[in-house]
């Protein structure tokens, strides 16, 4: 009888921890708005800082506010202790899924449209199961096959329209499909690391990598750029772009996964590059081009063939 009351109680404290769906849904609309927003920002912030900079200011500034996350987190519980044996493939997976992520996201973003980026960056979880069956952590199945095909062809029709081509280039597509590959590839190399240390530790340590690669960039645009001209709004886009979407989006994402399958929490993300488009084209002024809308369709069409069953 105790044994059961104990239950109850736990299950009762459980359900009062549990936050509402209607709470729980408001959190995982920010979270695509922020990174939503993020490409709009980007854009802003790349009207006074260099696309050699930028990646380097970001990444370090929201490195330090990682760390606080870090040490809230291990607090929490014990986890596996850092090993030396496992510092050049921590090194590896944080120069893919950051320095070069990163860096090759904000070229492309100064190449090319908001719509372009956010539907390319879409291909993440594509990409994800691709080289997860490579890396025989996936099986590959004709839905996949058939979804990465869609995908790509997508992709392939962004480029058919000219009359964006002031604001998108096929050189800041790859720009940003090159990104996108970089950061799948952290996702599935890092996915063993992160069941050993726990993912707050290994973005965390991913994060100080980048700052620490990225920085070194601005030496090139040493002659030309100043702190000191920055304008107010250049600094609040940087700070933007260095809290809200790198951390507390990444921390209602996880905060999400507490609560609902991944699979769900992935359905909302499909409403990533529609936002980014609709704000790029609000904001901005960016068009909506017929290419753009019906590249759009296939690769959120091919990423969504790609996930049945997966």
């Amino acid at each position: 009888m105790k044994a059961h009351s104990a239950q109850r109680v736990v299950r009762a404290q459980a359900a009062e921890s549990r936050p509402s769906p209607a709470r729980l849904y408001a959190l995982i609309l920010f979270m695509v708005l922020s990174w939503a927003l993020n490409f709009v920002i980007g854009k802003v912030a790349l009207r006074e800082i260099p696309a050699m900079v930028l990646p380097g200011m970001r990444i370090g500034l929201a490195a330090l506010c990682l760390v606080p996350v870090y040490l809230w987190d291990a607090r929490r519980g014990p986890r596996q202790r850092w090993t030396w044996a496992d510092a050049p493939q921590l090194a590896i997976v944080s120069v893919c899924g950051i320095t070069f992520n990163q860096f090759f996201f904000i070229a492309g973003l100064s190449r090319t449209s908001v719509g372009h980026s956010a539907v390319i960056i879409a291909l993440t979880p594509m990409l994800v199961l691709a080289l997860a069956a490579v890396a025989g952590q996936e099986r590959i199945t004709p839905a996949k096959v058939a979804g990465m095909t869609i995908a790509l062809a997508g992709v392939g029709a962004l480029q058919v329209s000219k009359s964006s081509a002031a604001a998108a280039t096929p050189l800041g597509d790859l720009y940003a499909f090159v990104g996108t590959l970089a950061f799948s590839l952290y996702v599935v190399a890092g996915k063993a690391l992160s069941t050993r240390y726990g993912s707050i530790a290994v973005n965390t340590f991913a994060y100080w990598v980048g700052a620490l690669t990225l920085g070194p960039l601005a030496w090139f645009e040493r002659a030309s750029f100043r702190l000191s001209y920055l304008s107010a709004a250049a600094w609040w886009s940087l700070a933007y772009m260095a809290v809200f979407p790198s951390v507390i989006a990444y921390l209602i994402y996880y905060h999400a996964l507490a609560y609902m399958p991944a699979s769900r929490v992935s359905m909302f993300t499909y409403a990533q590059p529609i936002l980014a488009t609709l704000l790029g084209f609000a904001l901005l002024g960016e068009p909506v081009t017929p290419s753009l809308v019906t590249g759009g369709a296939l690769v959120l069409a091919g990423v969504w063939v790609a996930e049945l069953r997966a």
